[in-house]
């Protein structure tokens, strides 16, 4: 199965092992089940952040999104911890008008969109942009324990540590 190519000299070349490319179409999506519950922030949303770009998977290409579906149930249960965290922790939005800076502490996030969290640590480690953005469309977080996904059959998500 090797493939032979002349190079400008003159000279064959024997690709013994043809580079595999790997396209999103070409992958095979899972749905998975992560449960957050009593989980650091960081520490969920890396493992999270891992699932989503595919980087679990043999067919892992850096430049295409191979990642799987995340359904993450239970993030109100998270936690911050070390020194004070969640009151340290300050999340910023602006709403557009001058002097309108927002500004919530991750206790006061956790109380009113313990979603939010997770949906903000997870897109700060995946790639800026539009493959970024089809990656957290993949994305599916809700605070308690019940999500609307029954019918994809996810997969628990074995967590390192539990």
């Amino acid at each position: 199965m090797a493939e032979e190519t002349v190079n400008k000299s003159g000279q064959k070349l024997v690709n013994v092992r043809p580079t595999k490319h790997f396209t999103p179409e070409n992958t095979e999506r899972k749905w998975l089940l992560v449960d957050a519950q009593g989980q650091s922030v960081g520490r969920i949303s890396t493992l999270i952040a891992n699932l989503l770009r595919g980087k679990h998977k043999p067919t892992f290409t850096s430049h295409a999104d191979a990642g799987d579906f995340v359904v993450v149930i239970n993030a109100a249960g998270v936690e911050f911890r070390g020194n004070d965290k969640a009151n340290k922790k300050v999340y910023y939005k602006h709403t557009g008008y001058p002097g309108g800076v927002k500004q919530r502490t991750a206790a006061e996030m956790l109380a009113r969109k313990p979603e939010k969290v997770i949906e903000l640590a997870v897109a700060g480690m995946i790639p800026a942009g539009a493959l970024g953005n089809s990656m957290m469309k993949k994305l599916k977080v809700y605070a308690g324990a019940e999500h609307p996904h029954k019918a994809q059959k996810p997969e628990p998500v074995k967590l390192p540590g539990a």
